[in-house]
């Protein structure tokens, strides 16, 4: 088609931030991360170029769960970064960027990552999710380089006008259904008149002090808050999402009714529960919302799905789930790394996607639609997006039609990071009335208007064509 486009070009930057609060997942604490932020240029038919970005926090606890060194870890997911630049500079696919992006991801990522993984000789490989997670700044970067070019929101080009191919070329219905995808297109699934706010969910993470009890005394001493009423109080937030342990079920439920507790007294609507993929037997969840049930029915029944209680292998571990998705909406995370493991876990009991741009723009649209053809609910949850991520991610989530608004804790960990970008968009790096303003966002591409962000890049790390 005349609208197709090649990557010719790509640039890699790494952007150090630090959290002023510890972020726990699972085992593993973060407190700081590198951002992968990437400018990739693309031709046309024509010869016309244009560039694109995009930016995923390579957030290593989330998505390589390992007893390897944090440190080893974090050079790895760097060291793959700089070669999937070097690839995507080199791969040569032609079409609009979810039939380019798709091809990379089939063909090329796999390869690359077992290349990699036989070239380190890791005691346990990195795993596929952090392949996505490392190749999703380039992905998302093509997204926005094919609307700059064409001067177009990238959103209005997931249709049958710019793309060759239609979803069967992409994904296959359940053996169950008679669903078909000859002839749709995204445009078929997404929000074409998309909200300009978004409720915020605010993460209430596992060392995050609820009162003053809880304080330590190493809270940082700057202008946001601390405590958990207080930033709802400031914030005006009415959803909460509480990060459990799930392998302490005392723990896990005393938290949880403190939280529900505090969120009742300040107006809280809305809670779920992640228990950081750590549960295996759906009994444990079960008798936690069970005794909530009885003892609590007001915080039960604010609670709106429950996340990923179970590890995130998801065909290592295929754990029958239908018993917590009869009790709440039961949501994958971790484990959706594209249409085809939603698939599997819809077999299994699960009602529900949280997508995430960090798995990559075309993988999230791609699972975006399974999903929705098949009845399931979306979410889109957050990997602690500052800077240029969350223009994506919010996005995504407005043209997705969640279950309710965004999860969105930037603001929380790590705020000052995304000072150059508030500058531009004020109400999508801070949360008022319980909500994000995407009304700044506009123009070609997802709408960053870069060129207005003034914000001084290091040199490259990698740079390729």
């Amino acid at each position: 088609m005349k609208t197709d486009v090649r990557v010719i070009a790509t640039e890699l930057y790494f952007l150090p931030v630090r959290t002023r609060m510890p972020l726990k997942f699972g085992s593993e604490t973060l407190t700081s991360v590198a951002c992968a932020r990437v400018k990739v240029t693309v031709e046309g038919n024509d010869g016309k170029r244009a560039a694109g970005w995009g930016e995923t926090p390579l957030s290593v606890q989330w998505v390589w769960p390992s007893a390897l060194p944090y440190q080893v870890r974090n050079e790895a997911l760097q060291d793959f970064t700089k070669i999937l630049a070097g690839e995507w500079a080199g791969f040569g696919g032609l079409g609009h960027p979810i039939e380019v992006g798709h091809a990379f991801i089939e063909h090329e990522l796999g390869r690359l990552l077992e290349e990699f993984n036989e070239q380190a000789d890791f005691s346990k490989p990195m795993p596929w999710l952090a392949a996505l997670v490392c190749c999703s700044p380039f992905d998302i970067a093509l997204h926005d380089a094919y609307g700059q070019l064409h001067e177009i929101d990238v959103y209005q080009t997931y249709n049958a006008e710019f793309m060759k191919k239609d979803l069967s070329a992409f994904v296959t219905a359940a053996e169950d259904t008679k669903i078909s995808f000859v002839g749709k297109y995204p445009v078929d699934f997404l929000e074409m008149n998309p909200p300009k706010t978004l409720p915020a969910w605010h993460l209430v993470g596992g060392k995050d002090p609820l009162d003053a009890s809880e304080k330590t005394g190493d809270e940082p001493k700057d202008a946001y808050p601390v405590l958990l009423a207080d930033w709802i109080r400031r914030d005006g937030l009415t959803c909460l999402k509480i990060k459990l342990r799930g392998n302490d079920a005392k723990w896990d439920y005393s938290r949880l009714v403190k939280i529900g507790q505090i969120g009742i007294e300040n107006g809280v609507l809305w809670l779920t529960t992640d228990f950081n993929c750590t549960v295996t037997d759906p009994d444990y969840v079960n008798a936690i919302l069970d005794r909530l049930k009885v003892e609590h029915p007001r915080i039960y029944q604010m609670i709106l799905y429950v996340e990923q209680p179970f590890p995130y292998e998801l065909e290592a571990h295929q754990i029958d789930a239908h018993s917590v998705s009869a009790r709440k909406p039961l949501f994958m995370d971790e484990s959706a790394h594209d249409w085809k493991l939603i698939r599997v876990g819809r077999k299994l009991g699960w009602t529900g996607v949280a997508l995430k741009t960090c798995k990559t723009q075309t993988g999230a649209l791609l699972s975006l639609c399974w999903a929705k053809a098949h009845g399931m609910t979306l979410m889109v949850q957050d990997l602690t997006n500052p800077m240029l991520a969350q223009i994506p991610h919010v996005r995504l989530a407005a043209h997705a039609g969640t279950i309710m608004g965004v999860e969105t804790n930037a603001m929380q960990f790590y705020p000052a990071a995304s000072a150059a970008e508030k500058k531009i968009h004020p109400g999508l790096y801070c949360r008022r009335h319980g909500q994000v303003d995407l009304s700044t966002i506009g123009g070609p591409g997802f709408g960053y208007r870069i060129e207005k962000i003034t914000r001084t890049l290091p040199k490259p790390v990698a740079a390729y064509g």
